[in-house]
């Protein structure tokens, strides 16, 4: 069966490739390294059949190599089993345990994780890089965060924009959320879960300094739920870490350095969306058009999304209104009406497939230097 699976992912992916869509540069997602640290793929609440996923574990390491993610959580339920009279399994260890097997040699950190679900408050929040989920079975809603951050945890608040729990889909901080952000429980918040962005969840991140997440709460198949064979991906949380591992990842999340990837759409502080962006345009060559004084520059998008930037450079385009579509993985020519020539030249854009608060969107900056031609 394992085998059968393999195949139909194998199909899947081939199929994608040759697909006319955003991935040119593959199914696996790219994104640069930058200021010296690794960008890192994470994917940090899914589910298997061992809580409400469809799924085995060993599939969900799959998807994430076919993906190219970095590191993963399998954060099972803890306290919502619906398959437990199919697959009992009374130490909570054992998801995480078939996925650690099944990554075996490959380059994939798995991160040992839960999620803690409650009615709001507190609602359902996952706890990462714990060590035993056994001794998070405590009926005190506070407790089991505290039991938590004693072995260690990033903790973080999932999808506080669900509708179930929250039936205008808006997120607010209540009396339970304000003590877990007093006793230092809370460290994290969804901005990004499944099909859903948050403008509120983003403003509660930057209001309470925590860290922006993107993750696929993924409990069928990635490649179904997200379209990737059309060429969709899952949700992500890019993690700037010193290396790849662990111990690295948890640091830079405790210390919020992430980005939270949804569709086309970039969200975090400026201190990495900015760097992420610039690093990953990349001006390929700039020179002026025969004896003319428009400037041509050639950018290539090195990373996984599609970037839709607006003209800030004092000059009106040739070949553009103001807004331009750099597409994942290709090159695009942008036509610049310089009015005299020049020797170089630097490039504002507003990104407005980036936002860093809500309805804000940064600025960046493309150097580049001039090829010099006869007039």
């Amino acid at each position: 069966m394992r085998k059968l699976y393999s195949l139909f992912l194998l199909t899947f992916s081939i199929i994608s490739f040759s697909q006319d869509h955003s991935h040119a540069i593959g199914r696996k997602l790219r994104f640069p390294d930058i200021n010296g640290y690794k960008t890192l793929k994470c994917d940090l609440h899914q589910h298997t059949v061992f809580s409400d996923g469809s799924v085995w574990p060993d599939i969900r390491v799959q998807e994430a190599l076919l993906d190219g993610l970095d590191a993963i959580s399998l954060t099972e339920h803890l306290e919502y089993q619906p398959h437990k009279d199919d697959i009992p399994h009374p130490d909570r260890n054992r998801s995480y345990e078939i996925a650690i097997k099944e990554a075996g040699n490959h380059d994939l950190v798995i991160i040992k994780g839960s999620e803690i679900t409650r009615k709001m408050p507190p609602g359902h929040c996952n706890a990462v890089f714990i060590n035993d989920p056994n001794k998070l079975l405590l009926d005190d809603s506070i407790q089991v965060f505290r039991e938590a951050k004693r072995q260690g945890a990033f903790i973080f608040w999932n999808h506080p924009n669900w509708m179930p729990q929250r039936k205008d889909g808006m997120e607010t901080l209540t009396d339970v959320h304000r003590l877990l952000l007093k006793e230092k429980l809370l460290d994290g918040i969804e901005v990004v879960n499944d099909q859903t962005y948050s403008d509120e969840a983003l403003q509660i991140a930057l209001d309470n300094n925590l860290t922006i997440m993107g993750n696929s709460d993924i409990h069928k198949l990635i490649d179904w739920d997200f379209k990737v064979p059309e060429g969709g991906h899952r949700p992500l949380t890019l993690v700037f870490a010193k290396e790849r591992n662990a111990e690295s990842i948890k640091d830079a999340l405790l210390n919020r350095r992430t980005i939270a990837v949804y569709k086309n759409l970039l969200i975090g502080r400026d201190e990495f969306l900015v760097p992420l962006i610039e690093n990953s345009l990349k001006a390929d060559s700039a020179k002026y058009i025969g004896k003319y004084n428009v400037l041509g520059v050639w950018i290539t998008n090195n990373s996984s999304v599609d970037i839709t930037l607006q003209n800030q450079t004092g000059y009106t385009l040739h070949n553009n209104n103001d807004m331009i579509v750099l597409k994942a993985g290709e090159t695009t020519t942008i036509e610049i009406k310089t009015i005299d020539r020049k020797s170089e030249i630097s490039l504002k854009f507003l990104v407005l497939s980036a936002v860093n608060a809500p309805n804000k969107h940064p600025l960046v900056t493309i150097r580049t230097k001039i090829e010099q031609t006869p007039q």
